[in-house]
């Protein structure tokens, strides 16, 4: 038990190729403890391409999974009628007031209360956004960064209805809302440079070579006997490979796997 009787649920980050732990700590606030889970890399629309090809991508699939997701704790369904009061967004749910979302800003914004407080090590921020590639007609998540690593307030996850007078729905169990810990000031740390490709020759050489392949691999899958048509894809990003076929990087990523948040 932490002080004021409340359970700290922490998770350790521990990177094992850099050396990296990290703790991530969420400070329950009271009996109603959210579900909180890492980020599946499986996303239905994704599933529904043909022969499941949007997984080919692999930035997609790390991004579905890039840290954990807190659910829906109800079904409901919401309409907003275009107006700018709080009262122009009409919620339906015969879940208790505690466990629905809310219209608390006005201007077609509707909020959910995350009954939990985040804190990372000194440092740190924390991204808040909706679910990574997850569709939803009508309405779209905010995102936003908070500073947890001294910050003791809690935060409200927001969506904003796209148009009025179109309904829309959340399943009990279904994310509203994705986090992970982002480093603080790296934007402001950064120093953009426009530089020409061919000022790096190396990097201009791995370039044209996959350039020249990318451009005979798609030529080439018209050919019904072709490598490439058996193949279908090219796989060096997904390997972490170099046009010419040695290790690109060492800690490369294919997937995802954030541990579960656990009682401390």
């Amino acid at each position: 038990m932490d002080m004021n009787g409340q359970i700290a649920h922490t998770f350790q980050i521990i990177n094992s190729n850099y050396g990296i732990s990290m703790k991530f700590i969420a400070y329950t606030l009271g009996n109603k403890i959210p579900d909180i889970t890492p980020a599946p890399a499986k996303r239905q629309w994704m599933d529904d391409t043909p022969q499941s090809f949007a997984y080919r991508c692999l930035p997609l699939n790390i991004a579905n999974s890039h840290g954990w997701q807190i659910l829906c704790p109800c079904d409901f369904t919401a309409i907003w009628n275009g107006g700018i009061g709080m009262d122009a967004i009409t919620i339906e749910s015969s879940a208790p007031e505690h466990d629905r979302p809310l219209s608390h800003f006005g201007s077609g914004i509707l909020t959910f209360h995350v009954n939990v407080l985040f804190r990372t090590e000194a440092g740190y921020n924390m991204w808040v956004m909706g679910p990574s590639n997850w569709v939803k007609d009508g309405i779209v998540p905010l995102n936003g960064v908070v500073e947890t690593d001294w910050s003791p307030y809690s935060f409200t996850m927001n969506w904003k209805f796209t148009r009025p007078n179109h309904k829309i729905s959340f399943a009990s169990g279904e994310p509203f809302c994705q986090i992970f810990p982002i480093l603080r000031n790296a934007v402001n740390n950064c120093d953009p440079q426009l530089v020409p490709i061919t000022d790096d020759p190396e990097t201009y050489k791995f370039y044209t070579q996959w350039q020249q392949s990318r451009s005979k691999f798609i030529a080439d899958l018209s050919d019904t006997e072709s490598a490439a048509r058996q193949e279908k894809w090219q796989k060096a990003y997904y390997r972490g490979l170099l046009p010419d076929g040695k290790e690109g990087c060492p800690n490369h990523d294919i997937k995802l796997q954030p541990k579960e948040f656990k009682p401390r």
